[in-house]
C-alpha cells in the first residue's frame, strides 16, 4: 500500500467524493494528521484510503475552497424542484378579505 501526498491541485473528483462522504459535516482537527515529509516541512493531510492505496491530501483554505467548488458544481447537477400551486378553498376567501380598497 503507497501513501501518496497531493495537494488541491491533484485531488481528482473520485477523492472529493470520498472527503464528502468521509466527512459530511466537515473535517475537525481530529481528522487532521500532522507530520513531516521528506524536507522536513510540517504537513497536515486527510487521510483518504483509496483502492490499494492511501492519499494523504493536504489541508488549507486551498483544499476548503475545492471542496466548496466541488459541491456547488454537483448541486448545480441536480435538478431543482419546481414550486407547486397551493390549492386554495374559495370558500375561504371572501371580497371583504380583499385589500383593494385600502
Amino acid at each position: 500500500m503507497k501513501r501518496i501526498i497531493i495537494d488541491h491541485t491533484k485531488v481528482t473528483d473520485e477523492i472529493l467524493n470520498i472527503i464528502m462522504e468521509d466527512y459530511p459535516d466537515g473535517y475537525t482537527d481530529r481528522d487532521v494528521l500532522k507530520f513531516k515529509n521528506h524536507k522536513g516541512e510540517q504537513v497536515e493531510a486527510l487521510e483518504i484510503r483509496l483502492n490499494d492505496d492511501i492519499y494523504l491530501v493536504k489541508v488549507g483554505t486551498k483544499l476548503d475552497k475545492a471542496i466548496d467548488a466541488f459541491v456547488e458544481d454537483d448541486s448545480d447537477d441536480e435538478p431543482v424542484d419546481e414550486p407547486k400551486d397551493i390549492e386554495v378553498d374559495d370558500d375561504i376567501i371572501s371580497e371583504d378579505d380583499s385589500d383593494d380598497d385600502k
